[in-house]
């Protein structure tokens, strides 16, 4: 990244000149502190992320308050209202503070303002020509955006409105609130993306978590800069065409939950193709919802590509229809025969109505894993079934072509070198041995597969080098394409950026939409590919790792729409644990650097807690195959009427956590329980709170553990943040192996309601060596209740009538 300190002294120029050198190493310092993070420091939140092209610190802060204007002109345009709109939740919502807005075809003089738009906007364009802004503005090109924020207060000028958004989108970033007020850095940033294909590919979201995908669009996908979201439909919007796709959906999604199958399978225990059963979360979404959606994400400049799978994951078009399947006599066929004319009749009458809807761009239509016994469909048997893949791309492509709608398809059967010469032999556990298709021929690529089709490339991760290979095959066939299921452990991605066609990428996920499996499985995965899609400054998956951790409070509260009460400016209050303390952590499966552990009074954001000083310093819970250790501790007295408990606490080794889609029946348990806290309230009521690996929790030396390359169970485990909880360091913020724990907010929800104590269980542990969560404090947030504020007057009106 391009980035300098402006010196705006009067010193001559030899002085600047040794200045600029003495100023060198601290400024590269700097430079990581600001974006990047000390990985010695901890968990250090990025000021701007994904990293800009340029940033200039000029020095110093402004503060924002209820005297800055929002400056629009008479003649606002619909992107500017939208503008406007965020801006006022966003120091409504997080900040509190009342922002005016003053409607002008001139710039005020001497009064702090926010103006934010295009060269189309008169206060902009008026602004960029005083200050030579203008021909910087158009040479950063459709996307890009100079955000400038100084005494005067905050501008962000752009050639288009996607540039102004997301312009917006990195001020955002910028605003603290520090002791009541909002401050931000003087700071003068120049930005561009560096691929123009910025995507995430997702499930639709079922009825109840559509509230969430809205947040997750307008606080993750927009604020981190992406442009595209793809999402599956399926028959999981009602069709008039086929109603029976819709039924035969939610009984087939009924039918697995409720058998605990993650997938069907074949009459000899094949192995069938995901279900996605878990896509609208087995729900079918009336076309206005659908219609709502599409008019909602479209209105922060993200397109969207409907993907409809069609001859293979293509369940929801065999409903009722197993006649057309290309093998009719198994349970739930997953692909079509294609010679079967009747299921283009059904196909194309379900994409009339999705683009009746979405009216999208581009469809993507599917085509990966075609995993069907061979020979086994009387039509296909004995063909050539490189051409039979090929005969149905072009149907469906040349029916799209005729609308004016581009196709996108998954590109694994276009590679021998990924699927193998014409096919692949299979193995069932029951000793059945059969036959599945494998690549298309690369003459057959060439002459039958049309080229402007987009490939979107899951396979990239594949080749033998574990480098560029199957991607520059896809170019050298003259394809352009995506890197779908994009992750940041991709290697050589400088060098695989610049291979021609290349777009840009895509993280997926292959689970239900909602707040919890984005939330623990994925958060990591779209930060870091923001930054690998949108930045030319590339970061490694380590230094992404500490990144995303401290982002992570915030982009909690965002996606759940809740701020803490810990936020709220409410006092808090250390609960004494001493009494409670089992362990001096000096020795066992428990054992820390004690001599390295703070003590006294310490701070995450908002939260603050006590660490002990006595020879025992924590409570703790041991799941051991030994039963001589407790599993359970009783009685942490809290007597109090609170708004939440603040936990600070780690686990001593590693756990699991795997991707939700494991266990598509029980998303939550595919984060290990380590154990829970049982709330006891004054009324005899229990509310636990599960203690899971990733999602409140990790162990206590994560920070070494990234450092060294990210070591533990699986290469890309979900081991590298806790979705719900804050890394703080224990240890002191200069030492080189910090001691990391995690603060995590539970919010009471019984309010009125006195908490009486809390217990702490561990679960049976079941394999390995066993575990144990280490608690070092808790603290409460409390609240005045009312009681109490009537009977501070009644004391307050005696001691009046006494005087």
């Amino acid at each position: 990244m391009n980035i300098k300190r402006v010196d705006n002294s009067s010193r001559n120029k030899s002085q600047k000149f040794i200045m600029r050198n003495c100023l060198r190493k601290i400024i590269h310092s700097f430079i990581l502190l600001l974006v990047i993070a000390f990985e010695a420091a901890g968990f250090e939140k990025p000021v701007i992320f994904p990293i800009p092209l340029k940033v200039e610190i000029t020095g110093g802060n402004i503060i924002l308050n209820n005297k800055t204007l929002i400056v629009v002109p008479e003649d606002r345009s619909e992107a500017n209202l939208l503008i406007t709109e965020l801006l006022l939740a966003e120091f409504g919502n997080k900040f509190r503070i009342p922002i005016s807005i003053i409607k002008t075809n001139e710039l005020p003089n001497n009064q702090k303002i926010i103006l934010i738009g295009t060269l189309d906007n008169p206060l902009v364009k008026t602004y960029c020509e005083k200050n030579s802004l203008t021909k910087k503005v158009k040479e950063l090109g459709e996307e890009g955006y100079v955000l400038l924020v100084n005494d005067n207060g905050i501008v962000v000028a752009a050639k288009t409105d996607k540039g102004a958004l997301y312009g917006f989108q990195s001020f955002r970033q910028l605003l603290k609130k520090e002791n009541n007020v909002v401050i931000l850095p003087k700071i003068r940033i120049e930005d561009k993306p560096h691929l123009a294909f910025r995507a995430i590919r997702l499930f639709m979201p079922g009825r109840d978590n559509i509230p969430f995908f809205k947040r997750f669009v307008r606080d993750l996908m927009a604020k981190y800069k992406f442009n595209t979201v793809v999402l599956e439909f399926n028959a999981n919007m009602w069709l008039e065409s086929h109603p029976e796709f819709n039924v035969g959906t939610l009984g087939f999604a009924e039918e697995l939950d409720l058998s605990r199958r993650g997938r069907p399978s074949g009459l000899h225990n094949e192995y069938q193709n995901s279900s996605h059963h878990d896509n609208a979360d087995g729900e079918i979404l009336e076309k206005s919802e659908v219609a709502d959606l599409v008019k909602y994400i479209r209105k922060f400049n993200i397109e969207i590509i409907p993907e409809i799978p069609s001859l293979t994951h293509a369940y929801y078009l065999l409903f009722g229809h197993k006649d057309l399947a290309e093998i009719p006599n198994i349970e739930y066929p997953d692909t079509y025969c294609p010679l079967k004319p009747e299921n283009y009749k059904n196909y194309f009458e379900i994409l009339d109505e999705y683009i009746e809807v979405i009216k999208p761009k581009i469809i993507h239509i599917g085509h990966d894993e075609w995993r069907m016994e061979k020979d086994l469909c009387e039509l296909c048997r004995g063909k050539d079934y490189g051409e039979l893949f090929a005969d149905d791309i072009n149907k469906i492509h040349s029916y799209l072509s005729k609308k004016g709608i581009k196709t996108a398809i998954w590109g694994d059967h276009l590679l021998e070198s990924v699927r193998e010469k014409d096919h692949r032999v299979w193995k069932t556990n029951t000793g059945y041995e059969y036959k599945i298709p494998g690549g298309l021929t690369q003459g057959q690529v060439k002459q039958l597969i049309p080229k402007d089709i987009l490939i979107f490339n899951w396979f990239w991760g594949s080749t033998k080098d574990k480098g560029t290979g199957n991607d520059v095959q896809i170019a050298d066939l003259g394809f352009e394409q995506v890197y779908g299921n994009l992750r940041p452990d991709i290697i050589k991605w400088n060098e695989r950026a610049k291979i021609n066609g290349l777009l840009g990428g895509s993280p997926s996920s292959w689970a239900g939409t909602t707040e919890t499996n984005l939330g623990k499985d994925l958060m990591f995965d779209f930060l870091a590919c923001a930054n690998l899609l949108w930045s030319e400054h590339y970061q490694t998956p380590e230094q992404v790792a500490y990144t995303s951790q401290a982002l992570m409070p915030l982009i909690k509260e965002e996606m759940s729409g809740k701020i803490s009460p810990s936020k709220q400016g409410l006092p808090i209050s250390f609960v004494d644990l001493e009494a409670n303390f089992n362990s001096t952590l000096k020795s066992g499966i428990d054992s820390i650097d004690v001599s390295k552990l703070l003590k006294g009074k310490i701070s995450a954001n908002s939260k603050i807690f006590n660490l002990a000083s006595s020879e025992k310093r924590a409570a703790v819970v041991y799941s051991l195959n030994d039963n001589s250790k407790t599993k359970g501790l009783k009685g942490i007295t809290i007597n109090k009427n609170i708004g939440s408990l603040l936990f600070l606490h780690a686990v001593a080794n590693e756990g699991f956590n795997t991707k939700a889609y494991k266990k598509i029946y029980n998303f939550d348990d595919t984060a290990e329980l380590l154990g829970w806290y049982e709330i006891v309230y004054e009324d005899g009521f229990i509310a636990t709170i599960p203690i899971r690996y990733g999602i409140n929790i990790l162990d206590w030396n994560v920070h070494e553990r990234i450092a060294h390359k990210l070591k533990g169970k699986s290469k890309y485990a979900q081991n590298k943040y806790a979705y719900e909880a804050e890394a703080v360091s224990v240890s002191g913020s200069d030492n080189k192996e910090p001691i990391t724990f995690f603060a995590y907010e539970w919010e009471n929800l019984r309010h009125g309601e006195l908490i009486k104590e809390v217990n702490l269980k561990a679960v049976k542990y079941k394999k390995g060596h066993g575990n144990a969560i280490i608690l070092l404090a808790i603290s409460t947030v409390d609240i005045k209740l009312a009681e109490d504020a009537k009977k501070v007057k009644r004391v307050n009106k005696k001691i009046k009538l006494k005087k």
